[in-house]
């Protein structure tokens, strides 16, 4: 880890704000997985988000925007943000997703293919689709129109929108917990 853990009481009043919308917004949204430590430091993408708030509050505001009241399937988002994830191998978004995708429902054997990098064979429509959608987005270029189309099709324009916007942002959280070598937490490891 590139960033120490920042302590709750040692804040700038530039830290401070954003430490506890940060802190309500994952106690609300992002459950089950190691999102704050026992001091009340936060782990995964907010503590670098909080060590640089100029930084941090804007790709705040665009997780919330792709996080909070989502139109699209809980399932769908999931297989997205492991796509994203598997393809930048970023540790501590693989280890966060897994947990969220497993309680959507996800089998164990579809959520180890996706984490290798390869398409499962028994995703619904819906999910293969989030799936050729992330794939595409992550190897580059511009998005085909067939898949867009298929995504239309799938989810309505406002949806296949939801979805580019989606990898956008956990390519973004992807390239974070990279670059600041975010780890999985302790806990996970043992």
């Amino acid at each position: 880890m590139r960033l120490p853990l920042l302590d709750p009481a040692q804040l700038t009043p530039g830290q401070q704000p954003l430490y506890a919308d940060m802190r309500q917004g994952i106690e609300e949204n992002f459950k089950g997985f190691a999102t704050v430590d026992g001091q009340g430091r936060l782990l995964g993408p907010w503590n670098p988000w909080l060590h640089a708030p100029r930084f941090g509050g804007p790709i705040w505001e665009l997780v919330k925007a792709v996080s909070l009241n989502p139109t699209l399937p809980r399932r769908v988002r999931e297989v997205a943000i492991l796509v994203t994830g598997a393809h930048f191998r970023a540790s501590y978004e693989i280890y966060a997703h897994v947990i969220a995708a497993e309680r959507r429902g996800l089998k164990d054997e579809t959520l180890a293919t996706l984490v290798a990098g390869q398409r499962p064979s028994d995703l619904t429509l819906e999910e293969a689709c989030a799936y050729d959608v992330a794939s595409a987005l992550n190897r580059g270029g511009v998005l085909s129109e067939l898949n867009w189309r298929m995504a239309v099709q799938c989810f309505g324009q406002d949806g296949a929108t939801e979805l580019v916007n989606l990898v956008g942002v956990y390519a973004l959280v992807s390239v974070t917990l990279n670059g600041f070598d975010v780890p999985v937490p302790e806990e996970a490891r043992g």
